[in-house]
């Protein structure tokens, strides 16, 4: 599959009132293109404003999507957070969990849009983003939603079983091609 369209769902433990719907399109072909659509009343949301300055390893404590990238049959795996405000973070793991100091990873390109009950996210990555390897391109698609009464809401294309976890590999439902 070089082109998919998906539905994240709302992990059953943190629930988000009045979000409607949460997609993601993308196509691999010259890197990774990703469009998250999230709809729905975001005035029950806290959204960074764009140009907000955040803490840069702690975008995932509000509003943002999430990316995470690994090959089949490598325990290695790349991380990917975007935020409305416009900051982005990339991270690579040797294994779960375990960060790897070093790594610089390449700046997606991102173009974010919002209006009365629409946000989203065009996010461009170019080859050199994907983890290197020849096994199979397994993707988590994840969101995290910052409710307006500051708790969160996490969102998945696949969630594993217990409390919310991007990180195990249970969520690395997607594999849209060979990249």
């Amino acid at each position: 599959m070089d082109s998919f369209a998906v539905s994240l769902q709302c992990h059953p433990q943190f629930p988000a009132a009045g979000i409607e719907s949460l997609l993601v399109q993308g196509r691999l072909a010259h890197g990774l293109h990703l469009e998250y659509r999230l709809e729905g009343h975001l005035a029950s949301l806290c959204l960074p404003r764009s140009g907000q300055q955040l803490q840069p390893d702690r975008l995932w404590a509000h509003s943002c999507c999430e990316l995470f990238l690994a090959r089949d049959g490598e325990r290695a795996y790349r991380e990917y957070n975007f935020s409305p405000s416009g900051q982005w973070a990339g991270y690579g793991f040797s294994d779960y969990r375990e960060r790897m100091g070093g790594l610089s990873l390449p700046a997606p390109e991102m173009r974010w849009r919002q209006d009365a009950r629409c946000l989203s996210l065009d996010v461009d990555l170019p080859m050199a983003a994907l983890p290197p390897g020849d096994g199979e391109l397994c993707l988590a698609l994840t969101m995290v939603l910052q409710l307006a009464d500051g708790s969160l809401s996490y969102w998945a294309l696949q969630h594993p079983p217990g409390r919310p976890d991007f990180h195990h590999r249970a969520g690395f439902a997607l594999r849209p091609g060979p990249g």
